[in-house]
Order: structure tokens, then sequence, then C-alpha cells
């Protein structure tokens, strides 16, 4: 299935471009204020799959870490923390380790993603969010070309086509 996706920035825009389209028998959807919204529609947020997998591998991390840090303070014999003594080095060694597994969880398990952000469905659910349409076109390639004629009439901000 490949998808066409216009920027407008008002409503009356949409509409127009919508009964344009739905005059040449292409189906489209609005998406917007008043309209469907990103998450009816099915723009994924990329921050929820992130928060998703950053809290998986923080399950398996953490307790692997504080169990890796503790084995290797003792193994190692380090007495790094003198006050603490020879089972608080042990302790501190692996509440350590547990937060590298924690830190590990957040760059491996996609936390970056998640302070950064990425994907395409961000530059549109932040276009929403400004008040911007979207008109959301899903057909066959010579109707997306077509479609995209159509659209181009309405001087869209924004104008872009994937293939699925």
């Amino acid at each position: 299935m490949n998808y066409l996706i216009a920027v407008l920035s008002d409503r009356i825009q949409a509409e127009a471009a919508y009964l344009a389209l739905e005059k040449e028998g292409i189906k489209s959807t609005i998406l917007g204020k008043g309209y469907k919204s990103a998450d009816e529609f099915g723009l994924i947020d990329p921050k929820e799959p992130a928060k998703k997998q950053a809290r998986l591998m923080a399950f398996w991390l953490v307790p692997f870490g504080f169990f890796a840090g503790t084995t290797f303070s003792i193994i190692t014999g380090l007495n790094t923390f003198a006050w603490a003594g020879e089972i608080g080095n042990h302790i501190i060694g692996g509440l350590l380790g547990a937060g590298s597994g924690a830190l590990g969880s957040l760059f491996v398990g996609g936390g970056i993603g998640l302070i950064v952000g990425s994907g395409d469905a961000l530059p549109y659910r932040n276009r929403l969010n400004e008040g911007k349409y979207l008109i959301v076109v899903q057909d066959s390639e010579t109707l997306i070309r077509q479609a995209t004629r159509i659209l181009r009439q309405y001087e869209p901000e924004n104008i872009q086509g994937y293939q699925g």
C-alpha cells in the first residue's frame, strides 16, 4: 500500500482538497481538529515503543548488573571504599553494576529515541498540535500520483509519499 500525506495550513483548505480528491474518486482521510486524531488514524507516538523497550531491557539488565558488579567485587577483592568494609564494598559494587545496567537499558533499549525523538510520525503529530491539517491518501501508485497533482493545487506546506 502506498501513502501520500499532505500538510495543509487550515480547515477550509483541507476540506477543499478532500472534496477535490473525492470528486476524482480518490478516498482520503483528514486528520486535525474536528476530524480524526493521530491516535485514531494510527500515527504511533515514537516515545511509546521506546519507553516499553527501555523498561523491558531494565527488567533484565539491572539485576544482571547487580550480580555482575557484586561478582566483580568479590573476584578482584578491591577495597575501594574502606569505610564500607568487605561486605559493604561488595554491595556498593553490586549497586554500581545495577546502575550500569540501568544506563545500558536506557541507551540500548531505545531511551535515546525517547529523549531525542525520532520517526516520521513525530513531525506530523507536531503539525497537528500546531493546528494544521493532514490529508492522507492510501491507494495504488497511479492514484497516489493523481492525488499528488490534485493536492499540489492547494499549495500544501509539505507533501510526502511513502511505500508500505
